[in-house]
């Protein structure tokens, strides 16, 4: 009978600390999902876009290909008939090389940050000494809703080479990766600053910032798969970017984010072809000068004027024709 006391004591407990455990887990699933709420507007929300126009390129000329191997080029001398053997002319390499389509999927995440700041902290240095520093961080989060686009081709025999697109179809993934660059540009001087990755710093942002989700940097967050979620409430995954040795005097600036999308152009001129990424440009004006910075508040788009002459002068700091807070472009 003692022992059968005991056994259901310890059952008891064990049952009591699995429930312990299982409420912990809970509680602490709880606090990870209020973690991504904030009061209205402290968090903006970058909804995706992808474009259709974005999953093909073409028709272009393998100029490159022509030029490398003439060997390729088709000659009617060559032939007894003067014509292929077993196929059109224009089904030969060199015909095909006139003109290509070249397609591709394409995708988008949403991104949403909270605003820019800046926070003066202790830097490490090579010389194991520390340095006070004033760096500029934005907290940010990116979430894959899917929706990949990419085009369908309807196959009218058994040979691939006579597929037909013709139509773009959407696709989702259970996830995706997320490859950032952030580049801070202060338009007036023409500087532009990399993020800087400081983990010394990521804890004290983190507790400023009430952020109780996993913080990554722009190297860590490579490494987390970003799940695919319709919840308009999901978490997401948060990082941070940083900034150190920004210009004090800067007053009109951008922030422009690689990686969201794998969307590219390509730009020919004067016989140069060069591919430009598209990326998410986030216009900021900080109202202040270089005293007490920290004091000085980041406001997120394009200041306006009354001032038509005043309004343009701005624009033009932007590069814009007109007012925007954000906008996708190829740079």
């Amino acid at each position: 009978m003692r022992y059968a006391i005991r056994g259901m004591l310890a059952v008891t407990v064990a049952c009591s600390f699995a429930f312990s455990a299982a409420t912990a887990d809970a509680q602490d699933q709880e606090l990870r999902v209020e973690s991504a709420r904030f009061a209205p507007g402290t968090v903006r929300v970058i909804p995706p876009e992808p474009v259709p126009e974005e999953t093909y390129t073409g028709p272009i000329s393998l100029q490159g290909l022509i030029d490398a191997h003439p060997e390729l080029e088709w000659s009617e001398a060559d032939f007894p008939e003067g014509k292929p053997h077993f196929d059109a002319r224009t089904r030969t390499v060199m015909e095909m090389a006139q003109q290509v389509i070249l397609r591709r999927e394409i995708f988008c995440f949403e991104f949403a940050f909270k605003p820019l700041r800046q926070m003066v902290v202790d830097i490490p240095q090579p010389n194991g000494v520390m340095e006070r520093k004033l760096i500029w961080y934005m907290v940010y989060r990116v979430r894959y809703r899917g929706g990949d686009l990419r085009p369908a081709s309807d196959v009218p025999s058994d040979n691939p080479m006579e597929a037909i697109y013709s139509r773009i179809e959407k696709v989702s993934y259970d996830s995706r990766r997320f490859f950032p660059m952030f580049v801070l540009t202060d338009p007036t001087s023409g500087k532009e600053y990399l993020d800087r990755i400081l983990p010394t710093v990521t804890e004290q942002i983190k507790t400023r910032e009430k952020i109780t989700a996993p913080l990554h940097n722009s190297v860590s967050i490579t490494a987390e798969p970003v799940l695919r979620t319709t919840d308009p409430a999901a978490g997401g995954v948060w990082g941070v970017v940083t900034w150190e040795d920004v210009d004090p005097q800067i007053d009109f600036l951008s922030v422009y984010v690689y990686g969201l999308t794998n969307a590219f152009k390509r730009v020919e001129e004067n016989g140069e072809v060069e591919l430009v990424k598209k990326a998410l440009q986030l216009n900021f004006f900080r109202p202040g000068d270089a005293i007490e910075e920290t004091n000085d508040r980041i406001r997120f788009g394009v200041p306006a004027y009354s001032d038509p002459q005043e309004q343009q002068y701005v624009l033009e700091k932007y590069g814009l024709d007109k007012r925007l807070d954000y906008q996708w472009l190829y740079r």
